[in-house]
């Protein structure tokens, strides 16, 4: 059965391009997102130089709008250097603030309450802030949504005691929403020993239980979208002796929630939902005319290393049997993606936020 998907949005990838066009570049990524059915993608801040003054955001902006085949937009980054003093500068060239409140490197990091304060009252409240917040942080960020009102959006969800602060979140009336990971709801910590580094991922992997608690929180309507958090990195580093955390996502996403439709687990209507129409209506976007993927929901197969469109070429699904296979996407009329090929041209894709 063929289903038609108005314009999916995954508004939590890492394309790396820029310093590390090694991995993936801008052209390689956004091909894999029409491979994966989307219409646009938001990158994250985080891939050297981190978007975290205008120079940096200039550079990304330029290679984006060189290279990309689908739509897109980008987050700028908090940092510990005091970036929030030119937030009314550059805040409508994004897609929102990127604060990340747990396990990342450099001066992205952000720890000290005082210091996220700062951010949360400097970001204009017509933007959306995303967090990486885990475990008891989840409770430190709804505190300063308590006290600022701003719209917030809590990345790659991954427990059960996540999905509890959360829930309380939403019925206290708290402006949150919540994106929970492809990995995160078919994977646990015992597939680790399996996968090796292709298993590993900030947030990690975790318990039978927390991947049941995020299962229930999806059928329940707490979580508002699924996301990719696609990270790419080279099978190199992958396997070297510091391994890279992230994996590749923007091709699989689709057919395990097409998985879980045949599961049981979602209807068609609601899988439609966490991948296009509420990411759309959490940023605010409107789907362009004539901007759709066509998914063949009955189509059955397996996950292997030669279908894929992403740079680095592996995924941590490698072998596992999945429906929906992408027939088409087509952008403001145009066909981009056949269900083989990409046919967008680089430099094609529009910013959303230009």
């Amino acid at each position: 059965m063929d289903v038609k998907i108005p314009a999916m949005l995954d508004p939590h990838v890492h394309l790396r391009g820029m310093d590390w066009s090694h991995k993936a570049t801008f052209a390689s990524e956004t091909a894999a997102a029409l491979a994966g059915g989307y219409w646009a993608v938001f990158d994250m801040p985080n891939t050297p130089p981190s978007t975290i003054n205008p120079t940096a955001l200039q550079r990304k902006l330029d290679e984006f709008g060189e290279q990309a085949v689908c739509d897109w937009g980008v987050y700028y980054g908090a940092s510990m250097s005091e970036n929030w003093r030119i937030y009314d500068a550059v805040a409508d060239q994004t897609c929102g603030l990127k604060i990340y409140n747990n396990q990342t490197t450099g001066v992205l990091l952000i720890e000290d309450q005082a210091v996220r304060a700062q951010h949360y009252a400097a970001w204009p409240s017509h933007k959306i802030i995303a967090v990486h917040a885990e475990g008891e942080t989840v409770r430190d960020i709804l505190a300063l949504v308590r006290q600022h009102g701003k719209r917030t959006h809590f990345c790659h969800i991954s427990t059960a005691e996540e999905i509890r602060y959360l829930t309380d979140a939403k019925e206290e009336g708290l402006p949150v929403t919540l994106g929970v990971c492809p990995h995160h709801l078919y994977l646990t910590e015992d597939d680790v020993a399996t996968l090796g580094p292709l298993g590993m991922m900030k947030p990690e992997l975790k318990s039978k239980a927390d991947q049941a608690a995020l299962w229930a929180a999806l059928e329940a309507g707490i979580v508002d979208i699924v996301e990719s958090d696609h990270a790419p990195h080279t099978l190199e580093e992958k396997f070297s002796g510091k391994p890279t955390y992230g994996v590749p996502g923007l091709e699989t996403t689709l057919p395990l929630l097409a998985l879980a439709v045949h599961e049981g687990r979602l209807n068609t209507a609601h899988m439609i939902d966490l991948i296009a129409e509420n990411p759309r209506r959490i940023w605010g976007l409107n789907a362009p005319p004539e901007t759709y993927t066509i998914v063949d929901m009955d189509a059955r197969y397996t996950i292997t290393r030669d279908n894929l469109h992403t740079k680095c070429g592996w995924s941590p699904f490698e072998g596992m049997e999945v429906y929906g296979r992408v027939k088409s996407v087509v952008i403001r009329g145009q066909q981009v993606f056949d269900g083989e090929k990409v046919l967008a041209q680089p430099g094609s894709g529009h910013n959303l936020y230009g």
